[in-house]
């Protein structure tokens, strides 16, 4: 049993505020010389990035539909191990998804800070914080914080709509300045935001002259520790080139802690950057922003002859999402201009005005069972036939995912913890 002082910060929509507040939570805490962890529930890539500079470690998700319950458990048990504070920040509403914030709040009893953007309510504030509270009996619901307030006399109107009984932590004003910006798939990837450490400074400084309990830590929750299965190093003396860099950035820090525990050494390199592929005995290409950055990789012929050698002599590639696209003939952009990339997989790949996918899927492949999540903008048209499709929770037809030879393609993003032996085999030749 490990215990930790711990806070869930939820909102009653996305859009709310909430990965604003929980990095300003996580950067106030560690000024103050804390040692805080932050997770973030659902399949997100982004909010992790900003976390992750905001409290200084990797930021891990908690998603009981995609990476399980008990990875949750272990994942928040070895936090509180090594920490004074974990701070999980929810996705879209509280209650919102199958599962919800709420759902992992109850699961491990963590407290829920509510954040609500009070922008255009006053006393309507305390309905909301009401119905947040007490929509599901037994919800650990701490208090409330307001966001983007507009004055002194409107924080007090916020406080005093609320019931007598929920806690007041405070109010945040509009601050545009201290924003974080945003794009189609969200917010911007942090090495992208060349200001992030000022922004966040700011945000945590404006939050601790806010902050009614001023820095005092939340309740500590117990945390159970749950046995680990005893992971066999399949892939001891394996090489594994990762792209990394604004075109690749979609990584789960918690896939990278199964490569090296299967024994793996990893040699990352950058596209963007014109770094020559790394020798390697397979290779692994994750989603990111291939469009935004298609003329760059277009350029590339001398990255993309190395890897159809490495193709050709039969050496596993995983290429996901973004790292699909880029496999493509052809990208066409969000502008329509075409760009000419790896042609390792026949047909083209589209940008298209509306989200095109979105969900936790699952694909029984050759080498077993993995989960994963999809999200995406683009379509792509190809002569290929599936190996297979995923499968969406509720048994609806999903993503394809396509083998050619050693090179597996798919839009779906792995979740390599949920089932460490069929990434070992995918990676391997």
């Amino acid at each position: 049993m490990a215990t930790c002082s711990a806070l869930l910060i939820a909102a009653p929509a996305s859009g709310q505020g909430k990965t604003t507040v929980t990095a300003a939570l996580a950067r106030l805490y560690t000024h103050l010389g804390r040692r805080v962890r932050v997770f973030k529930c659902g399949p997100d890539f982004l909010d992790p990035q900003i976390l992750a500079v905001a409290s200084g470690a990797p930021v891990y998700n908690l998603d009981f539909g995609m990476c399980g319950e008990e990875d949750a458990a272990q994942r928040l048990a070895d936090a509180a191990r090594n920490a004074d504070l974990i701070l999980v920040e929810g996705v879209m509403g509280l209650y919102d998804g199958m599962p919800s914030a709420a759902d992992i709040a109850c699961r491990f009893n963590i407290p829920v800070l509510g954040l609500i953007d009070a922008a255009a309510m006053a006393q309507t504030f305390g309905a909301v914080a009401y119905g947040l509270a007490h929509y599901r009996t037994g919800l650990p619901f701490s208090g409330v914080l307001a966001n983007k307030v507009g004055s002194a006399f409107h924080a007090e109107l916020l406080r005093t709509s609320l019931p007598p009984d929920m806690v007041w932590y405070g109010a945040l004003p509009r601050d545009a300045e201290a924003a974080l910006p945003e794009r189609h798939l969200g917010l911007l990837q942090a090495d992208e935001i060349s200001d992030l450490d000022a922004r966040l400074d700011r945000l945590a400084n404006v939050l601790q002259s806010s902050l009614v309990a001023g820095a005092a830590l939340p309740p500590a929750v117990e945390f159970p520790m749950p046995a680990a299965a005893a992971q066999p190093a399949l892939l001891r003396g394996k090489v594994i080139a990762v792209a990394r860099d604004a075109a690749f950035g979609f990584i789960y820090p918690a896939n990278l802690d199964t490569l090296i525990a299967l024994g793996a050494e990893l040699r990352f390199f950058s596209p963007l950057a014109g770094a020559a592929l790394p020798a390697c005995d397979a290779i692994w290409l994750p989603g990111g922003y291939p469009e935004l950055h298609a003329a760059t990789l277009a350029a590339r012929g001398d990255l993309w002859a190395a890897l159809h050698q490495h193709f050709d002599a039969g050496k596993a590639v995983l290429a996901e999402c973004g790292g699909m696209m880029a496999l493509f003939e052809t990208l066409v952009d969000r502008a329509g201009a075409r760009h000419s990339l790896a042609g390792l997989l026949p047909g083209t790949t589209a940008m298209q005005p509306r989200l095109s996918a979105l969900g936790t899927q699952f694909a029984a492949l050759p080498e077993g069972r993995l989960s994963g999540h999809t999200f995406h903008f683009s379509k792509s048209e190809t002569t290929l036939a599936p190996l297979v499709r995923a499968v969406t929770p509720e048994g609806r037809a999903g993503e394809a995912v396509y083998r050619v030879k050693r090179l597996t393609a798919s839009y779906v993003h792995f979740y390599f913890p949920s089932n460490p032996r069929a990434v070992a085999a995918l990676l391997t030749s």
